[in-house]
Parts: C-alpha cells; structure tokens; sequence
C-alpha cells in the first residue's frame, strides 16, 4: 500500500459552454479549495486541452492543470514533449500530464485514425512516455522503437521541474495499469475500456482491489510512492437518507451491481458531507486513494467535502 497521503481534489470539464468565461471558472475552481483543474481529450465538441490549460493557468497563481488525459495516438510524442514543457515553464511548474492509450473507437473512426487493438496502442503508449522523458532530461536524446524513432534531439524548452511534469495514467485493463505502475507518478483507476471502444463499469470494490494488485505487481519498490488516483463518476451530495438510497438503487439497476457495492464504490458518493468524508477516508484506508476528482457539475455541491477534507 502506498503511503497515506493527504487529501487533494481535482475538479474534470471539458469547457464547451465556458470558452467566453474561462479564466473566470479558472479562479472559482482556485477560489473552492481544489488542487487541479483538468481538461480531457476528446474530438467532440470541447476545448482543445492544452490551449485551454495555459490559459486557465495563467488566469490562476496556485491551481495547478492537467490533461484528463491526452489520447497519446492523436499526438505525437516528440511534438507533445515541446508543448507540455512549455505548459510546465509558463505555469511555474504546475502541470500535472495525463496521457492514456486512447479508448473511444467512434472518435477514431470520424476522424479516419485506425483503432488498433490495445496491446498494439499501450505499446505505442509506453515508447511515447519513454520520447517524453528522454526528451525533458536536458541531454540529446535518441529512440528507436516499434512506433516512433527520434535521433539526437534535444528537448526544448525544459519543463519548469528537472525531469518533467508528474505523468498521471489510469486505466482499467492489466497492461495499461502494469505500464502506470512502471513509469506513473500518478496512478489514476477507472473503469476499463473493452475491445469495441466502450467502457466497462468495473467500479466494485473487489474490481478495484484487482487494478490496484496488478499496479502493486508491476510497480515493486516503486509503489510505496506512487500517488493513487480515482475520477468519482457520480456524486451527489444531499442530507436526504430516502434520496441516497434511492439513487443507489437506481445506478444499482444501470450498472448490474448491488446498492450496497454501489454506495462502497470509491467512484460514487453519494449522501451528506459527512457521509462522503466517511466515505473517502474509508476509500483512502482501503485501496491508499487520496487523490478524487469530481466531474464539472459537482463543482459548488462537492466543494464543502474538499473544505473539510483537502490537506488532511
């Protein structure tokens, strides 16, 4: 188990309705208590990750930015190294770099990108996390792999911190787990994505005891400081015991699980602050969670939690 760690939370949106007020939302995620403000990547109607990070960074002193996270296939390694360090530099060092193998085969099938098995994509994956440290080390640097082959270049600008921005990855299947446990600093459980490019609600927490063990098995002595993440799909925060225990039963129905294993999952809370600071100790004893991100929505509702659970 990793050490415990204090709380922080982080706040994902995607900003399609927040382009004319982004700075603005920057400072109230800032404002609320929560420690990163996080973006994800997808070709719909969004904003672009990495514009929208560096400006919500600039419009902000202490949150820091994330990409919730970066479908490594729509990039490539060399260009996105550039690019993060600059984040990382023009920020003071508050970026936080999520990258994913990519999941969501529709997005890949619009914009005429093959969606190759996931074997091939992790693989892909773990070559472009090998560009990007290279890269950042400050030393020439050259690669020659399955997928990408870089001679004798030099990363520049440097990221803010020597060697680079933290590297958050998260998945639900054992290869893209076993490859956070290699070279994560951040180690983010989610739901898995299946052959077809459509997730699976594997949130149970027997589900969630089997991602951490494949974690454990590949990260060996690297584990005790590894930072454990989990996204909390559905939140609502209310004093109404009837309410709670009627939307448990609800996802119950959705999901194919038991109320109970609903309102154990470490990706929902549901019930008074109380009740979910109860919660998120008990998640952060079990499985060493102390990192929780909240979808946009839940921004004003979750913030008395992160009040009183943020530091502790």
């Amino acid at each position: 188990m990793p050490a415990l760690r204090p709380f922080r939370f982080g706040l994902s949106l995607a900003g399609f309705d927040h382009g004319h007020d982004w700075p603005e939302t920057a400072r109230r995620v800032e404002e609320l208590g929560y420690s990163t403000m996080a973006v994800p990547d997808h070709l719909g109607d969004q904003l672009a990750p990495l514009p929208a990070i560096a400006v919500a960074a600039a419009a902000t002193t202490t949150l820091r930015v994330g990409t919730f996270v970066l479908d490594n296939d729509y990039r490539h390694p060399v260009v996105l190294a550039k690019e993060a360090a600059t984040v990382d530099l023009l920020s003071g060092g508050r970026l936080e770099l999520g990258i994913g193998a990519g999941w969501r085969k529709e997005e890949y099938d619009r914009a005429g990108i093959a969606f190759e098995p996931g074997r091939l994509r992790v693989e892909r994956l773990e070559e472009a996390v090998a560009v990007l440290k290279g890269l950042w080390s400050g030393e020439p640097f050259s690669f020659s792999g399955r997928h990408y082959q870089v001679a004798g270049m030099e990363g520049r600008p440097l990221p803010a911190r020597a060697g680079g921005p933290p590297l958050f990855i998260g998945g639900g299947g054992p290869r893209l787990l076993a490859l956070a446990g290699h070279h994560a600093d951040i180690v983010g459980l989610a739901p898995r994505a299946r052959r077809d490019g459509v997730l699976e609600l594997d949130i149970s927490p027997d589900a969630t005891e089997a991602k951490l063990a494949a974690v454990r098995s590949a990260a060996g002595e690297r584990f005790a400081g590894l930072e454990v993440h989990v996204l909390i799909l559905v939140v609502e925060v209310t004093d109404d015991r009837a309410r709670r225990q009627q939307r448990a039963e609800e996802l119950a129905g959705r999901w194919g699980m038991a109320p109970e294993a609903v309102l154990a999952s470490p990706h929902v809370v549901l019930g008074s602050v109380a009740q979910a600071a109860e919660h998120l100790y008990a998640a952060r004893e079990r499985y060493g969670i102390s990192y929780v991100t909240v979808p946009e929505p839940a921004l004003s509702s979750f913030a008395p939690v992160v009040d009183r659970l943020a530091g502790t």
